[in-house]
């Protein structure tokens, strides 16, 4: 893969380049940029990754892979404005949350389109994404789509119906454990530990909590077990969370969310 166009320059979009400059994916001069109207956001782009501002459309024409990053309300006006550039050869990726590929193949036609779901972590190549693909996906570009969406972090390749699922577990998820984060944070300092301290103490716990799922391949509900003594510290607070029905709070997290990828799919 020779070039990438991104249409939109937000958070998710900056997140999937940033990823694919930092580790080596393509050379930021063959990253391109557009978006509705916010010049200054494009070059605040151009300086800290060295990418390319799409200045014409039809530049489109010479691109490999046309990312699609607009916000679900955008993307009819974006298809409609870009359609005519794009290349028939062209392939499409859409890290737009709900919008299907159906709706990408009404807007840009009969071509390989692919729709995934990667996570804000892909600024540091760690996101953890899905994906789904069209049948006019031959298996070199499922490669180089695999290969891209690889380079930014974990990749999965699943059924187009479970992205809503994987957007409200995995693309939605790092502002959750930001959100747990935040909340051990602030009891943490009302005992009376420093704020640095205690937010360097969470990054680890976090940190060190994941490695063991990885590196162990154990279940998390025993290796909750192996922390949890009875009648000790780890066992009073559980109940707390259990007391506060922490699991039925999180599957409700995650049923709304799923719903609401699901609304946005609709309203595109």
């Amino acid at each position: 893969m020779r070039s990438i166009a991104f249409i939109g320059a937000g958070s998710m979009a900056e997140a999937v380049m940033a990823g694919i400059v930092e580790q080596g994916v393509l050379e930021p001069k063959n990253i391109f940029v557009t978006n509705k109207s916010d010049e200054k956001r494009l070059l605040s782009l151009k300086q800290q990754y060295g990418i390319s501002i799409l200045t014409d459309k039809y530049l489109l024409h010479e691109v490999d892979l046309i990312v699609f990053a607009t916000k679900p309300k955008d993307i009819q006006k974006a298809m409609a404005d870009t359609a005519p550039f794009i290349n028939e050869q062209a392939a499409i990726l859409s890290v737009i949350a709900g919008v299907s590929i159906q709706t990408l193949e009404n807007g840009l036609g009969n071509r390989p389109i692919a729709r995934s779901m990667p996570n804000t972590s892909a600024t540091i190549g760690k996101s953890a994404t899905g994906v789904a693909m069209n049948v006019a996906v031959d298996d070199d570009m499922r490669r180089h789509i695999l290969g891209l969406l690889g380079g930014i972090g974990l990749v999965k390749e699943v059924e187009e119906d479970d992205l809503h699922a994987v957007t409200a577990l995995s693309g939605s998820g790092p502002a959750y454990v930001y959100y747990l984060a935040e909340a051990l944070e602030a009891a943490a300092m009302t005992k009376g530990l420093s704020k640095d301290v205690a937010r360097e103490l969470i990054i680890q716990t976090i940190e060190g909590a994941a490695a063991m799922m990885r590196q162990t391949k154990t279940e998390p509900a025993e290796l909750r077990k192996h922390v949890t003594s009875p009648n000790g510290t780890t066992e009073a607070g559980l109940k707390a969370l259990e007391g506060r029905l922490f699991k039925e709070a999180i599957a409700e997290c995650i049923d709304k969310a799923e719903a609401r990828s699901r609304e946005l799919g609709v309203l595109s």
